[in-house]
């Protein structure tokens, strides 16, 4: 996707969203393409499909810990 696809769809402002993606860049999660002459895209690697899928696998579990917010906390 273009940077300000991403910045529309994701709802962050420009200058925050680059910090993102650079954090995402440099541990090879995602990566810049140049495609035609200036335009860039960002694509997602295979580590991050493999971070994705273990993130979403974690989000699965969280509602398990939501349901004791009021509660005594959980040590792990």
């Amino acid at each position: 996707m273009r940077l300000t696809h991403i910045m529309y769809k994701s709802n962050v402002n420009c200058s925050v969203l680059k910090g993102y993606l650079n954090f995402l860049i440099k541990h090879d999660l995602v990566e810049e393409k140049n495609v035609k002459k200036e335009k860039v895209i960002y694509a997602i690697t295979q580590k991050g499909v493999t971070a994705l899928k273990y993130f979403r696998e974690l989000k699965q579990a969280l509602p398990l810990i939501e349901e004791t917010e009021n509660h005594a906390p959980i040590l792990f």
